[in-house]
């Protein structure tokens, strides 16, 4: 009997052990999304409490729990660790939906964390990395998905594309709770799964550094501007960027004798410019509509139409005394280079301006500006890892305002040296910019700015 049982436990062994043809293949098989979750909290006194719905989510395929009850500061997560390859990308995603928050942008908060082996931290790859200097290696800090859309029922979906450092064997998803009291989330349809790499997205951004100081017509003022369009497209710009209120500078009139519809003919010329050369055209100038006079900035698109404008917010003291109204909205606009917005001028002495425009999502800030302090630019580009294109009248002889490119890192990419020059550099919008100690901090701002209260409106 006893000989009988070892046959049968060897026979098992070898089953087990025994490796098909199709063994290594990527097969998928049915799997319980709910398995390999484990609970987690800093301190045991602030846990939240965690439970599984197993007819939770949108499909009804399970949901994992967090539940504060009336006390504040409670913080825990849900954690995971997928296995991964080093070097390949992946993607990321999963649902949320809430009860009895008012903002969760601070409160239910996704990260990864790259483990090798030994579940200790790894290294970036130095070549995949331009922003760092040469052969060093960026530690690899979390990874914070972003929100990318509501979907019917509440459920809001977070996503993130991610290269894998080369060193990595595992990605550990945290799902957290943060904070606030008398909440709960559900997470539900969790994955990291890998996935070819991505396109590059290129971008060519050019500014003209120029006063024009001939005609005295809207019409002549533009026509001014023909000769720097047609330098940007022969520097294969996508984009460039005018001055502001350029009808009016040196002119002899007045904003509102210098203000037109929208559309109008300003924009119809420049929509001609800008279908001839096959590029987008930021220009400068003062909008009518009925009583109103506004200073705009416009965005032209390839196909010579109005892809959208922006309404200047900020007004100074000149302006406000000539009877110009502010505006009253952040626009982003979806163009074939990425996602623009606009502010103009005084807009670059307040944070808010850029900050707003970046939480609607815009890659890059065009900046007509008359004046402004340079140092601003490198501000609202670094606060917001956004790429800002200034275009200003100002000499550089002043040392005041510049015609540049201001990279996501504030660093002043290709300033206009003299008059008359277009200056146009590149950059990627795919590729993400790493700081030291604090990785891809674009997608942590949203999750890390402070609150806003009653008294800071």
């Amino acid at each position: 009997m006893r000989s009988l049982c070892s046959f049968a436990v060897l026979l098992l062994v070898g089953l087990v052990s025994v490796q098909p043809a199709w063994a290594g293949r990527s097969v998928k098989a049915k799997s319980n999304p709910l398995e390999g979750w484990t609970t987690k909290s800093p301190r045991d006194e602030i846990a939240p409490d965690f439970s599984i719905n197993r007819r939770g989510g949108p499909a009804k395929n399970g949901s994992l729990v967090i539940s504060a009850d009336t006390r504040e500061g409670l913080f825990g997560w849900w954690e995971k660790s997928f296995d991964v390859s080093g070097g390949q990308f992946y993607q990321f995603s999963a649902l949320y939906k809430s009860t009895g928050l008012e903002q969760t942008r601070r409160v239910i908060v996704p990260r990864i964390l790259w483990r090798d082996e030994n579940g200790s931290k790894v290294s970036h790859d130095a070549i995949s990395y331009p922003s760092y200097r040469p052969g060093t290696r960026p530690t690899a800090e979390p990874e914070f998905p972003v929100h990318e859309e509501t979907l019917k029922g509440g459920w809001i979906r977070v996503s993130g594309l991610y290269r894998v450092p080369s060193s990595a064997v595992s990605g550990i998803v945290e799902l957290s709770y943060r904070w606030a009291a008398n909440g709960t989330v559900e997470w539900s349809e969790i994955a990291l799964d890998m996935v070819p790499a991505p396109v590059q997205r290129k971008v060519r951004l050019a500014t003209v550094h120029y006063k024009p100081t001939d005609g005295s017509t809207n019409q002549e003022k533009c026509e001014l501007f023909a000769p720097l369009i047609a330098r940007a497209k022969e520097q294969d710009a996508d984009l460039v960027v005018l001055p502001e209120t350029l009808t009016y500078y040196s002119s002899g009139r007045s904003y509102i004798e210098c203000a037109e519809l929208v559309p109008g003919p300003s924009t119809e010329y420049f929509g001609e410019l800008a279908k001839k050369h096959d590029l987008y055209i930021v220009a400068g100038l003062l909008e009518r509509e009925k009583h109103l006079v506004y200073n705009v900035s416009v965005l032209i698109g390839p196909d010579g139409k109005i892809v959208g404008k922006y309404r200047k917010i900020t007004l100074p003291r000149g302006e406000i005394e000539s009877g110009i109204t502010p505006g009253n909205s952040y626009p982003v606009f979806e163009t074939r280079v990425g996602k623009v917005g606009m502010m103009i001028c005084y807009d670059g002495f307040f944070p808010e301006v850029a900050r707003e425009l970046s939480n609607n999502g815009a890659e890059v800030i065009a900046w007509p500006v008359w004046g402004c302090n340079p140092m601003l630019g490198s501000a609202r580009a670094c606060d917001n890892h956004v790429f800002v294109v200034s275009s200003t009248y100002t000499a550089i002889s002043s040392n005041w305002m510049i015609s540049a490119v201001y990279g996501r890192d504030r660093q002043v990419l290709s300033p206009a040296k003299e008059r008359g020059e277009v200056s146009r550099t590149e950059g990627d919008l795919k590729q993400p910019l790493l700081w030291n100690s604090l990785g891809d901090f674009k997608p942590q701002i949203k999750r890390h700015r402070p609150p806003i209260t009653s008294k800071s409106q």
